[in-house]
């Protein structure tokens, strides 16, 4: 009976009130122990394994006034976030702009469609580099400070491979189809529009915004506009897409990418780049 506690005696070694206790146990925080209607709990649950209270385990403090919010009415709870939200920001953006997170986010809100696009495209990137790029064991970011072709390039200290990041393009707030950006392509598709955000000439007259094959090595596409996860990423190789009818030394301006993985897409990284690097030679369906 060693390894097992009455209830006082956990509150004691707790340091909590023996009503503490009994919220956890009805909780199921806690391994329990019925002897003649009388409740243990393990010993190991309450000091924690290993004799020390885990660092995941929320403190009590933190555990009562979860339970406390659970049960309180709105009202009391919006007040208790309210008051959070005056003595805590919750970014430096905040400290950077002079302004309440609250009032950005509002200004996000009220602002144009090709401004939230942009705001998407930021948000894709930041989620690719903490989920994806950040959990390479071997290939490392080392992209450069200024404005290029792409927007990630990896290096595995021998090999570098460069990738351009897109948003899954929306029309009218839902997920645009590819044949709604050229009729050759196929409906069953969805669609990710792969040029320039910024336009502009050369001496000659053309047009800058289109992408020319060999700019960046991987296309990836953040898939959250049908998915509703910023997780979701397709990748393929740039080499690839489909080329401009009239420039085929250009990346055509819409390209069709597949609802789920396949032959030309994949959700991994690492397999897109062994694509890459296997110098295979094929285009990607979609195309009537």
């Amino acid at each position: 009976m060693k390894e097992w506690l009455s209830q006082a005696d956990a509150a004691r070694l707790r340091g909590v009130s023996r009503q503490a206790i009994s919220k956890l146990v009805r909780k199921g925080r806690f391994r329990t122990l019925v002897i003649g209607g009388h409740v243990f709990v393990h010993k190991e649950d309450v000091i924690g394994r290993g004799g020390e209270r885990s660092s995941h385990n929320e403190s009590d403090i933190v555990l009562s006034v979860k339970e406390i919010l659970a049960e309180a009415p709105e009202q009391d709870r919006f007040a208790v976030f309210q008051w959070l939200r005056e003595t805590r920001k919750i970014h430096p953006l905040e400290d950077e702009f002079g302004i309440s997170a609250n009032v950005i986010l509002e200004a996000i809100s009220r602002s144009s469609e090709l401004t939230k696009r942009g705001i998407r495209g930021v948000i894709a990137e930041a989620v690719f580099k903490a989920e994806v790029v950040d959990g390479l064991e071997n290939w490392h970011d080392v992209t450069p400070d200024g404005d290029y072709s792409y927007d990630f390039l990896l290096s595995d200290g021998n090999r570098e491979i460069s990738i351009q990041l897109k948003m899954q393009r929306l029309k009218s707030q839902r997920p645009m189809t590819a044949n709604e950006g050229y009729k050759i392509l196929d409906s069953s598709y969805w669609v990710v529009e792969t040029q320039r955000t910024r336009g502009g000439k050369t001496n000659t007259g053309n047009d800058t915004r289109p992408y020319k094959f060999g700019e960046f090595d991987l296309l990836a596409v953040s898939m959250h506009p049908s998915t509703k996860n910023w997780s979701d990423f397709l990748f393929t190789v740039s080499d690839w897409l489909i080329e401009q009818p009239e420039n085929t030394n250009q990346v055509l301006k819409f390209q069709p990418v597949p609802k789920r993985k396949d032959n030309h897409w994949t959700d991994n990284l690492l397999q897109a780049i062994d694509w890459f690097f296997s110098n295979e030679k094929k285009k990607i369906a979609g195309l009537l």
